[in-house]
């Protein structure tokens, strides 16, 4: 059995229904462990704004893999980010991955990795030094594959529900 070949490509406006469509695959996982803070998915059509909006901003990039048989199997959001110095901080230009989310079909296949490194490849070329995540506590396996993307642990998050 042979593996497909993924194309990985720009998105466009044009896409949004696409991406929307594929966040569920990311998104059913938050609200599972966090339905206080994560609504349950909406359709595509309802979802599409929120994609466009995010596309028309300053910075956004997404990118959508394609399987040359079943068709669009991932997607990665990332804005780059512009930081000012401060009295006690260096000027910092980075990208932040906001969104991954892949066909669970097509995990372990190396999909995930070719989405970061599109992204890591326009931040390189936009002049960023840096590429920032964060990930859930209970996404164990989203902090492997980061981790494993090279990306190192820099700051914890605590909450305290009231």
């Amino acid at each position: 059995m042979t593996t497909p070949s993924v194309r990985i490509r720009r998105a466009t406006p044009d896409d949004v229904v696409i991406l929307a469509q594929l966040n569920r695959f990311v998104h059913d996982l938050h609200v599972d462990a966090r339905p206080d803070i994560f609504l349950l998915a909406h359709a595509a059509s309802v979802l599409a704004p929120h994609f466009a909006a995010f596309l028309a901003r300053e910075g956004a990039m997404a990118y959508i893999a394609e399987s040359s048989e079943t068709g669009p199997v991932g997607y990665i959001t990332a804005t780059i980010q512009n930081r000012s110095a401060d009295a006690l901080m260096h000027p910092q230009r980075f990208v932040y991955v906001n969104h991954i989310a892949v066909d669970p079909q097509a995990a372990r296949t190396g999909v995930g990795s070719a989405l970061v490194e599109s992204v890591r490849a326009a931040a390189l070329e936009a002049g960023c030094t840096s590429l920032l995540t964060d990930v859930w506590d209970f996404n164990t396996k989203a902090l492997t594959f980061f981790e494993n993307q090279g990306l190192g642990r820099i700051q914890h998050r605590l909450e305290q529900r009231l």
